[in-house]
């Protein structure tokens, strides 16, 4: 699976979301967009979901939208079915959607390995940073390194991510 290049532009999508509504890649395209692969079970992604949720609270009013996918197998994870995805989405209060690619057609086309795993977009839909969210997923308040919200800053600025890739850390996801 080839993953995307700094530059590349980001995979059209259409997939379900916990909303009931069906999402496309346009409907997030006015400005610039973050694209995150996650799930319910994974404890990674758990501890950084509130952060995500804040980081969109921070930046909606500034253009800048997130989206959340999961892809993983839920034949084998059931935690991450669309209905166990639609209460933890009602439960944490999601600010953002949360789509379901039950196919994994649109992680692979990302080239996405890990939950959670973010990819931020430029307004013409050019790929400017990718990795995780900061440096510490286990301690907010220990984050030395704010790697997607710096980026944000800069992409919002016209200027280059002070730091364009990091690796993503997390569970894998887990393919059918």
């Amino acid at each position: 699976m080839s993953r995307l290049t700094l530059g590349a532009s980001a995979p059209t999508f259409e997939l379900p979301g916990t909303d009931g509504k069906v999402h496309r890649l346009s409907d997030f395209a006015s400005g610039p967009f973050v694209v995150i692969f996650s799930c319910n079970h994974c404890p990674y992604a758990q501890a950084w979901e509130g952060r995500l949720i804040e980081l969109q609270r921070a930046f909606v009013a500034r253009g800048v939208r997130f989206v959340v996918v999961n892809a993983n197998d839920a034949a084998e994870y059931p935690d991450d079915s669309f209905p166990r995805m639609r209460e933890r989405a009602q439960e944490k209060g999601y600010n953002f959607p949360y789509l379901c690619d039950e196919t994994q057609w649109v992680a692979r086309a990302y080239g996405a390995q890990r939950t959670p795993e973010v990819f931020l977009f430029d307004l013409g839909g050019r790929l400017r940073y990718h990795g995780a969210v900061d440096d510490n997923y286990d301690d907010p308040g220990a984050v030395k390194q704010p790697y997607l919200s710096a980026a944000i800053e800069a992409v919002l600025a016209g200027e280059e991510p002070p730091v364009a890739e990091t690796r993503a850390v997390g569970c894998t996801i887990k393919w059918k």
